[in-house]
């Protein structure tokens, strides 16, 4: 991720730089050492310019422009109080005695269902040695919280239990990074009738993987410490001949329509079911992923989305061709224009934190949470209070539901640059406890330990709720 600050960010802090609609606000603007733009104690002709309503000399019957006088401060900055009446961008610019632009400064107002709901961005889909990647859990956490990533699940095929061994080294490690328990869902084949479409069980209390006997549960075994985060209401592990006998009996009990391929499709709502059971997020993850054809037929896609028995979709995911982010997004677009409504996500799929593998950070999701913790952003989602974002190229696409979208764009330029600052030297320092000598693990404790806390007074700082 990584986005780049821009000369503005770097010569003056603004804050805060959201705030809701109706209330005062007190705003400031503070030089951060560039070439000196205001003069003490003199005044200045400053415009709050609303971005939706457009421009006076165009639009002069609906422009929103509002004139004041503010006075420069011993530092060359300013502070002064404002209420904002509309959910939408504003600029606060300065001119001179001639109308001329000196500067402006980015700002944003939201409505109340967005007060407290911070922009947490993160990644629902990684993978690690403990399947197919190409570093340890833990390593993989470090890479991306550097990468400016304020959540992400450890998501391994077949297995709940490396996630669990990321959380639990964390414990111990003082992080603003959440970690949440998962996997990717691969269930036996019935009667050699497999289920090919991937699931991602994001944040579930128990694992569904290891509910039938298989990869996971011969190699962690089957006490609840490596398959579940709870003790309670665990269903038990069933044989393969057991789970295949459910399987044959609910696809014929299944009323679906000609073309749906009955055991895949009675598996997928199983094991959507069970995720829900587990209070954990399903994830329909990447139809188009290109697998000598696509991975899903479309048949199977367009029966899926009528029912809906996910939670979100994977509409962004780990490729950086079209046909798969393309198509999936037109998809989405396409069910909203029936009156569907979807919750999305977007992830790297990844194979490999480092800058060096082409997809490492391609794609993520912002989701607008009260709090950086599991439930809260599993709620989130659900509540259609999440972004994708597409960062494949330098400029990045976003999908969603327009008013989140033009937030988040807004964020992503003049909020999330900061972040990510803050994010790199807590990840390096996540890292060195992973894998330092003992030296080095000592001292970075001691250092994230000094650290702790930074980022929720940088949330409080920029966002006035």
């Amino acid at each position: 991720m990584a986005f780049e600050k821009n000369d503005l960010l770097e010569n003056f802090d603004v804050y805060p730089k959201v705030f809701v609609v109706g209330r005062e606000t007190q705003i400031r603007v503070r030089s951060l050492g560039g070439k000196p733009l205001f003069q003490p104690d003199t005044e200045y002709k400053a415009i709050l310019c609303a971005m939706d309503s457009s421009c006076p000399r165009l639009w002069p019957d609906v422009a929103d422009f509002r004139e004041r006088t503010l006075r420069a401060d011993a530092d060359g900055g300013f502070t002064f109080t404002h209420t904002f009446d509309k959910e939408q961008g504003y600029f606060l610019r300065f001119v001179d005695g001639d109308d001329k632009r000196i500067v402006q400064f980015p700002l944003y107002c939201v409505e109340e269902d967005l007060c407290g709901r911070y922009p947490l961005i993160g990644d629902l889909h990684i993978h690690t040695t403990c399947s197919d990647g190409s570093q340890i859990p833990e390593v993989v956490c470090a890479n991306y919280r550097r990468h400016g990533y304020d959540f992400m699940v450890v998501s391994d095929h077949r297995r709940y239990y490396p996630s669990l061994r990321a959380i639990r080294f964390y414990t111990d490690v003082p992080t603003e990074l959440t970690v949440v328990p998962g996997e990717e869902v691969h269930l036996p084949s019935v009667y050699g009738q497999r289920n090919p479409v991937h699931i991602v069980n994001f944040g579930g209390e128990f694992s569904i993987n290891a509910l039938v006997e298989g990869e996971a549960t011969e190699e962690a075994g089957t006490d609840l410490s490596v398959r579940a985060i709870r003790k309670e209401n665990v269903p038990d592990v069933m044989t393969v001949p057991q789970f295949s006998e459910l399987m044959q009996k609910l696809a014929d009990e299944a009323e679906l329509p000609q073309g749906v391929s009955r055991i895949p499709y009675v598996m997928c709502k199983w094991i959507f079911d069970r995720i829900r059971d587990a209070n954990g997020l399903g994830i329909y993850a990447h139809p188009n992923w290109i697998q000598d054809t696509f991975h899903v037929p479309e048949q199977f896609t367009d029966y899926v989305m009528q029912t809906m028995p996910f939670d979100a979709f994977e509409v962004l995911g780990g490729e950086n061709y079209y046909e798969q982010n393309g198509f999936q997004t037109q998809r989405y677009y396409e069910e909203r224009a029936k009156g569907r409504r979807i919750a999305v996500v977007g992830s790297t799929d990844s194979h490999s934190s480092l800058p060096s593998n082409r997809n490492a950070f391609i794609c993520s999701t912002i989701v607008f949470s009260p709090e950086n913790e599991r439930t809260a952003l599993i709620d989130s989602v659900k509540d259609f209070y999440s972004v994708a974002v597409d960062t494949i190229s330098k400029e990045f696409r976003l999908v969603g539901e327009s008013r989140f979208v033009r937030y988040a764009c807004f964020l992503l330029k003049e909020y999330f640059p900061l972040h990510d600052e803050l994010c790199y030297e807590e990840g390096r320092l996540m890292k060195q406890a992973a894998v330092g000598t003992a030296e080095e693990r000592e001292e970075a404790v001691r250092m994230l330990e000094a650290m702790h806390g930074r980022m929720q007074r940088h949330r409080e700082k920029y966002f006035a709720f």
